[in-house]
């Protein structure tokens, strides 16, 4: 799937249904006028400010719990507990023992979840009932679980049959980052989301032109029904050679003119003619080979296997200080994911730029997406290097005009 344009889970913000117009870039007299008000300013922060505290506990408390789990006995203990009534199986330990993992890093996250939906909810972006949200997360769960489960039984197959299960497993590794990145569209998508063709017309035929200036094979263009969930604006390119497809959110299509619609697409199409997602999943690949490699080596470490609770590795009962290592390794390489992806961003935005020629219109799509999705134009700097998967508002809308006065000059 390639990278989607930003989804800021945010709404629509147009007084009496009617659409902003976000086109004129001056006022009379040849000032120009400011990219946003004060007032859309100071919603898109209060959103910021409201929504992140429980966002980063979100992250931290489940990252607390399984580095608790994992340096100490108790994540021992816990699928030992859990395996008892099986007779303490080889089998339950890596079922069971996984099942506990997740549920209880489940557990953690769901209430800061909850909050930041209840934020999101009081500046008017969801549109789903709770029933309908815990419902996605059950989803999320049954998805993620037999994945974790496998990788968990892969590589504790591997460590009890060879010593080498380390040479084994990085390999193993890169090749799941593979294949789900090739099934994810089709068969992870319609999970989450029910996609219908658009309707034959004008704009369809300008996406399908659009792709075919580019010179990419696109199959057909979708609408994903996104408004059941949220308000908020995004469009994507996804599939590989004949699974190709356009998708837009029926929140975009009903929200934004057609010109802005293709604006998106180009951008989603600059991945594709950069060809982002076959180099987004050999990184992937090999940083989880990479990841494995360096996980070999420190659940091998003695102190920290007698701080788990456990003589050596391929004991199940060391899946928690498997779980805690793999998890800290994550977020400690989020910031260097985020700068590379703002990086892939800032290039498909520039292709964006070069199929439409159209800079002004690329402008207006940024104020309107912006104001929609209630984002702040300008984060602290800080907050956006760590987290930050695009650029920011101010920096595409500057990018865009500094193309714009080349062309002229």
């Amino acid at each position: 799937m390639s990278g989607e344009w930003p989804d800021r889970s945010t709404e629509h913000t147009g007084s009496g249904g009617e659409r902003p117009d976000f086109s004129a870039e001056h006022t009379g007299g040849g000032a120009e006028r400011p990219d946003f008000s004060a007032e859309q300013i100071t919603r898109g922060r209060a959103l910021r400010r409201a929504q992140w505290p429980p966002l980063l506990a979100g992250r931290l408390v489940p990252l607390t719990l399984l580095l608790v789990l994992g340096l100490t006995p108790a994540g021992a203990a816990l699928v030992t507990v859990v395996a008892r009534p099986f007779g303490g199986a080889w089998i339950a330990r890596v079922l069971l023992g996984g099942l506990a993992l997740l549920l209880a890093s489940e557990l953690a996250e769901l209430p800061f979840a909850a909050r930041v939906r209840v934020v999101r909810q009081r500046f008017g972006l969801v549109t789903q009932g709770w029933p309908g949200w815990f419902t996605d997360r059950a989803r999320g769960l049954l998805v993620g679980a037999p994945l974790a489960l496998g990788a968990l039984y892969g590589v504790y197959a591997l460590a009890g049959a060879t010593r080498w299960w380390w040479a084994w497993a990085p390999g193993a590794a890169a090749l799941a980052a593979v294949v789900l990145s090739w099934l994810a569209p089709v068969l992870l998508e319609p999970v989450f989301n029910r996609f219908t063709p658009m309707e034959p017309g004008p704009l369809r035929e300008a996406l399908l032109e659009l792709a075919a200036r580019d010179r990419i094979a696109v199959r057909e263009v979708l609408v994903a029904d996104a408004s059941r969930r949220t308000t908020a604006l995004n469009a994507y390119v996804s599939g590989f050679g004949r699974t190709r497809r356009i998708v837009v959110y029926d929140t975009l299509l009903a929200t934004a003119r057609p010109r802005e619609i293709e604006l998106v697409a180009a951008h989603e199409l600059g991945h594709v003619k950069h060809r982002d997602v076959p180099r987004g999943t050999l990184l992937g690949a090999l940083g989880a080979a990479l990841g494995v490699c360096l996980l070999a080596v420190l659940v091998r470490w003695s102190p920290l296997l007698a701080a788990a609770g456990v003589h050596r590795f391929a004991d199940p009962r060391s899946m928690a200080l498997l779980a805690a290592l793999a998890a800290l390794g994550s977020a400690l390489a989020g910031p260097f994911g985020c700068a590379l992806t703002r990086r892939v961003e800032r290039r498909a935005d520039r292709h964006a730029l070069q199929l439409t020629g159209d800079p002004g219109e690329f402008i207006a799509m940024q104020r309107r997406l912006t104001v929609a999705n209630v984002a702040d134009p300008d984060p602290p700097r800080a907050l956006h290097l760590l987290f930050g998967t695009h650029p920011t508002a101010v920096q595409r809308i500057a990018a865009a005009r500094d193309y714009q006065r080349a062309q002229i000059a």
